[in-house]
């Protein structure tokens, strides 16, 4: 009667690319574990690997798995199988659980490339082994942890740089550089959802139209793919460790000024998905004072489905309000009637108003001047906070983190005051110019309202009115100075410079 064969138990383990070159792989460690059966009379019956991808969630669940079947199995089992002992356990305490499953269900620990009895003294090797690979386990981490602070001080990622950026090594050193296919990709999404009205949703379509793609597996962004881009600040120059945003080296992709825009219009949660002309509280009910909303429904027929947009008060469901509702058509009439009444028929007379509005805008240039001159001289101090603060880190008198903190409040608020400062200076030189091409552009809003898209007629209200009252079924506007008093009639070629 022949002897039955030994059965066991087996765990091959490798947790990084340096094991792995000193050859510890996992293939390497298979095959070892197999040989040392066949060579002791037995057999594997249950293989347990934990590759180098694996997180330590898995780990953990694959040494839960070893440690549960070996219990369950003690009975017809001879032993556990390592290559190492710093295969076998990470830490000091999964190696007490395998001495404990040794002592306690009489399952022997062994270990093919570091043999040791299975005596005290031979017990005290394997634990004095243990206590190295523990040691060498949390030296590792904190020597990456040092490793990652230092690339931090030196302004690099202490990670995988995101998307729009790569990885390349220089005599042996990770640099990161612009990816510039994908850097375009990113840019194109700043633009499109600055300036074109996108929602999330619409921005990820209008890059597909583009062939601007995420990659060549998955070519359109996700909508989170898209949040996670569009308020990353690694594309304005920044890297993030420890929940921190920091100063980087890296080339930014995204000027300042665009990422600045981008954010205020996520955080305003803008609706965009129809670009309605007269809504976004644009006018206001006369009946109750809420905002005139816009609708927009889909008609069957004969010729095909037609979408028609209408608009109404936000309450118009609620107890006795009016049920008041205008399609954009008839709003569109109105409207070009209340354009009409802008209109000087009279040429030399237009000559004449020109004139007086560059006299009535000169107070307005002069209050903007004084308003830049208020935004320097904030800038200025807080220029003065920031060198305050830099030196109270460098004397250890506030934490790392506290520091980090104020410093990026500072860099936005210096951010946000200089694209101040850069638009009061602007409009203080344009103030006129833009007066004047309002007055144009009044004499010509008939021919250019159905050719101008949404955001142009949105700008065009803007520049003729304060707001708009929807008073019954009848616009009322509330129109600025000048255009005030050409709609009312009140300027004529007697009048006075003093009366604009």
């Amino acid at each position: 009667m022949s002897k039955s064969k030994k059965r066991f138990v087996a765990l091959a383990r490798v947790s990084s690319r340096e094991q792995e070159r000193e050859g510890f792989s996992l293939d390497v460690q298979v095959d070892a574990l197999r040989l040392y059966a066949e060579r002791n009379d037995g057999e594997i019956i249950r293989f347990f690997r934990i590759a180098e991808t694996a997180s330590k969630h898995d780990e953990r669940t694959t040494f839960k798995e070893l440690l549960a079947y070996a219990k369950a199995n003690s009975h017809r089992l001879d032993g556990l199988l390592f290559y190492k002992v710093d295969r076998a356990a990470r830490n000091l305490f999964d190696y007490v659980e395998l001495e404990r499953l040794e002592s306690e269900s009489g399952i022997q620990f062994i270990s093919v490339s570091q043999p040791t009895e299975n005596t005290p003294a031979g017990r005290m090797q394997r634990r004095v082994l243990a206590s190295m690979a523990s040691f060498y386990t949390e030296q590792q981490s904190l020597d990456v942890r040092e490793g990652l602070a230092r690339r931090v001080q030196c302004g690099l990622f202490a990670a995988k740089p995101p998307y729009g950026y790569r990885n390349i090594r220089i005599n042996g050193r990770s640099i990161v550089e612009i990816h510039p296919e994908r850097a375009a990709v990113v840019r194109r999404a700043f633009e499109l959802y600055t300036h074109d009205n996108h929602t999330l949703d619409t921005l990820g379509e209008a890059l597909l139209a583009e062939d601007a793609l995420y990659c060549s597996s998955h070519p359109k962004f996700t909508r989170s793919k898209l949040h996670t881009l569009l308020t990353d600040r690694s594309y304005i120059g920044e890297i993030r460790h420890k929940g921190q945003w920091l100063p980087g080296t890296h080339e930014p992709i995204v000027d300042r000024a665009t990422w600045d825009r981008v954010q205020k219009l996520l955080g305003q949660g803008l609706y965009r998905s129809h670009q309605m002309t007269y809504a976004s509280e644009l006018i206001e009910c006369g009946h109750c004072g809420c905002p005139i909303t816009g609708e927009s429904k889909t008609k069957k027929t004969k010729s095909g489905d037609r979408e028609y947009v209408y608009y109404r008060c936000t309450k118009y469901h609620k107890g006795d309000h009016p049920r008041t509702r205008l399609t954009e058509g008839e709003l569109d009439a109105q409207m070009l009637a209340l354009f009409d009444k802008l209109r000087v028929e009279d040429a030399e007379f237009r000559d004449t108003f020109r004139e007086q509005l560059r006299k009535a805008t000169n107070w307005d240039e002069r209050s903007t001047a004084a308003k830049a001159k208020q935004l320097q001289d904030e800038l200025v101090q807080l220029r003065d906070h920031q060198n305050r603060l830099l030196n109270l880190r460098l004397f250890e008198e506030i934490e790392a983190d506290t520091y980090a903190t104020k410093a990026q409040e500072l860099r936005d608020r210096e951010s946000e005051l200089k694209i101040q400062i850069d638009s009061a200076d602007r409009n203080r030189h344009e103030i006129i110019d833009t007066a004047i091409k309002a007055f144009e552009l009044s004499q010509n809003l008939r021919a250019k309202w159905f050719a101008a898209d949404w955001a142009a007629k949105r700008r065009i209200l803007e520049i003729v009115c304060l707001n708009w009252k929807l008073d019954g079924v009848s616009l009322v506007p509330v129109w600025r100075k000048p255009f005030d008093l050409l709609a009312e009639g009140l300027l004529t070629k007697d009048s006075r410079d003093d009366r604009i």
